[in-house]
């Protein structure tokens, strides 16, 4: 290892020494570490909760039995990263979930379905407040679900991880150009379909029909009898 291994480097590196002794606690320690973001990306392709977290574990299982492989060329959460997406692809193939399969390392997918953009919250909520928070969030969800898989799993790992642009194409072995060309994308095709949703909700607002307008007239002729 030379002089200018970045101290980040040199912690993965003894991190992974570690595991390959069999350390469980080690390797506990990194999966803690990675798990919100690895559960996300593996989610971002496959758009099940339950196939994500069995991938994820699979893709822990495969880690740890090769972590020897490990050099330190990457940061060990791009190299587990890679490890998730491969597998992930792997259980899409084998589901066949989708017709197509967009390589990441290919052409620039065309795009399938629009869908929708952040909304954020900041108020101290309500329980009819959080309600509200949590179907909007399921909304969204559905929406990214939506996108094709390379413009999902960019999305994801760029706008709800942070991932860095550098990290997220190494992960995804792809140029960094391709990674922000795919966000681009992405974002666009949430922000047309919230408009959508927007729009259509919007014909629906305050809405008079049913049970409100029976009650108000039942309320009136009463106070006139």
């Amino acid at each position: 290892m030379n002089r200018h291994t970045s101290a980040s480097a040199i912690d993965d590196l003894e991190l992974a020494s570690r595991i390959a002794r069999r350390d469980h606690a080690a390797f506990e320690s990194l999966m803690r570490r990675h798990n919100s973001k690895l559960f996300r990306v593996a989610r971002a392709i496959l758009k099940e909760d339950a196939a994500a977290e069995d991938v994820l574990q699979e893709a822990y299982l495969h880690a740890f039995r090769h972590i020897g492989e490990y050099r330190g060329e990457s940061q060990l959460g791009s190299w587990l990263t890679r490890i998730v997406i491969n597998q992930a692809l792997m259980r899409l193939r084998k589901l066949k979930r989708e017709r197509v399969v967009v390589p990441f390392g290919g052409t620039q997918a065309s795009p399938e379905k629009a869908s929708e953009a952040d909304v954020a919250d900041d108020r101290i909520e309500s329980p009819p407040g959080a309600t509200l928070r949590a179907e909007i969030r399921r909304l969204i969800e559905r929406r990214i679900d939506e996108l094709p898989v390379a413009f999902r799993t960019v999305f994801v790992m760029r706008d709800v991880e942070d991932m860095s642009v550098e990290e997220t194409a190494e992960s995804l072995s792809i140029p960094p150009a391709t990674v922000r060309t795919r966000l681009f994308r992405a974002r666009a095709l949430l922000r047309e379909a919230l408009a959508r949703d927007i729009d259509a909700a919007t014909l629906d607002v305050f809405g008079f029909e049913g049970e409100r307008c029976d009650r108000i007239v039942r309320q009136v002729l009463a106070r006139l009898s």
